[in-house]
């Protein structure tokens, strides 16, 4: 039996319920992929989940191997896997009931594409999750479309680096709250008014706006429903925006949760291709540091995306 290394929890906890075990090599069915990982990345969902604060995954579902992007080569496939054979690279994000913290991973149909052909493993594992979670934030539910104008909370981070980039893509003026350390790399990525969240007002600078993208929360959500026009829409990560609140303003609201999108990340990898975006990594931990890379997740001011690269 072929034994592989994982990251894995038996509780919820701190990262000292990370631990690092032998396990078999999963089998796949009739519509999975088994890849072997050469890199994953770490999102805030990781310790979310690690801590038991993500809804879909309970107790009844432990032990977890965390981890949700990955990039890797196609060791096998199932009879209904179409359009991906052994030895392809490819990225996906995983459904939470499986892990990318891991030597091998099971990749379902309609999770992961091709990999973006100028990216290594290590850039590419970075891409998934944070970028499907702000294409579908932006596009599915806010709509964004050439001449909008869009206010994006947090553009420095693992999923607002990609947001700025996506709305600039797609012809709308990018407005982004950052800290002043990220001025000049909000506005590297194509936003036309970076705003310093520490010594400015957003709501002082950002007026008329069709969509706010919150990755933030808080009291910058409540300040933000002042800057949308009528008909325009405030859309979150971070749950459902007060439908009353909308109501009054006559504005729209919608939270959501990314889902897994093989179409979406072609799409995603094409313009990668065409160097109209690009991912950002902050730091790149081997798997042994999975918890020190989840640490610096959860309380570090990470500039774009934390990875972990697997020996090859």
């Amino acid at each position: 039996m072929a034994i592989m290394k994982a990251v894995r929890i038996h509780r919820f906890g701190g990262p000292e319920v990370m631990q690092i075990e032998d396990l078999p090599v999963p089998q796949f069915a009739g519509d999975e992929i088994l890849l072997r990982v050469r890199a994953a990345s770490v999102n805030p969902v990781d310790f979310k989940t690690r801590q038991g604060h993500f809804p879909p995954v309970g107790r009844e579902q432990l032990p977890l191997t965390l981890g949700r992007d990955v990039s890797g080569v196609v060791e096998g496939a199932g009879s209904r896997v179409h359009g991906i054979k052994r030895g392809d690279d490819i990225y996906a994000m995983l459904g939470p009931d499986r892990g990318a913290f891991a030597e091998y991973a099971l990749v379902k149909m309609g999770e992961g594409a091709l990999k973006p052909a100028r990216l290594s493993h290590v850039e590419a594992a970075t891409v998934p999750l944070a970028a499907l979670t702000a294409w579908q934030g932006l596009l599915d539910h806010g709509l964004l479309a050439e001449g909008q104008r869009v206010l994006i909370h947090g553009g420095a981070g693992g999923v607002g680096h990609f947001a700025v980039q996506f709305a600039k893509v797609k012809g709308a003026t990018v407005y982004t709250t950052v800290s002043e350390r990220d001025l000049d790399f909000a506005r590297e990525l194509g936003a036309a008014r970076a705003i310093d969240y520490r010594r400015e007002r957003f709501e002082e600078i950002a007026r008329d706006m069709d969509v706010v993208f919150d990755l933030v929360g808080g009291e910058t959500q409540e300040r933000s429903w002042s800057v949308l026009k009528p008909g325009g829409i405030l859309v979150s990560t971070l749950g459902q925006p007060s439908p009353e609140k909308a109501a009054q303003r006559k504005v729209r609201a919608a939270g959501y949760m990314a889902q897994p999108n093989a179409a979406q990340l072609a799409e995603i990898g094409r313009l990668i291709d065409d160097d109209q975006v690009r991912p950002v990594i902050a730091e790149t931990f081997p798997l042994t540091e999975a918890r020190q890379a989840e640490e610096r997740q959860e309380h570090g001011h990470v500039h774009g995306k934390i990875a972990l690269s697997f020996a090859a």
